[in-house]
């Protein structure tokens, strides 16, 4: 079994119920289990204004699908949720990212792994430490040590 870190998004219709229906085609992917999940987290949108605030979270699996197959489930849940992709950094009913499939580095033209952005991304790293707080980041470091590179970003923690 592999260990894959998704991270989720949302900021379209019903954040919370977006998330939580991601949450559950999770679980139904084939030779796939989500081993643990985060808290929700709010962030304001990076990149373009006027959009409303993000929910996020990240899903720790365990899961026996190649990189590439698993990426193919992502993008699948995304679908059925109606992510449209009209232009960078849109407002999105969900986000799927494959943030690290486990110590690998994949640079394919539609997937790289570690994702190339998470070090920078304090609403992924708030909920990836919650799942994991000594994990390292593959040719970056530790993801305690990122986060605190990231303190300008306001990310706050969901009621549950």
């Amino acid at each position: 079994m592999i260990r894959a870190f998704v991270g989720l998004g949302s900021n379209l219709g019903d954040p919370r119920a977006q998330l939580a229906q991601a949450f559950a085609a999770l679980e139904r992917i084939p030779q796939t289990r989500v081993a643990a999940r985060s808290a929700l987290y709010r962030s304001a949108p990076i990149g373009s204004s006027g959009q409303p605030d993000f929910l996020n979270a990240v899903a720790l699996l365990e899961t026996t699908l190649s990189a590439q197959a698993l990426l193919g489930a992502l993008q699948a849940i995304e679908r059925a949720q109606r992510r449209e992709r009209p232009y960078p950094n849109a407002p999105r009913t969900l986000d799927l990212d494959l943030l690290l499939y486990g110590s690998e580095h994949i640079d394919t033209p539609g997937l790289q792994v570690p994702h190339p952005r998470m070090h920078a991304r304090a609403f992924v790293l708030a909920p990836l430490l919650e799942l994991d707080p000594e994990l390292t980041v593959p040719g970056r470091g530790r993801a305690h040590d990122l986060l605190a590179a990231c303190a300008s970003q306001t990310v706050s923690r969901e009621p549950a």
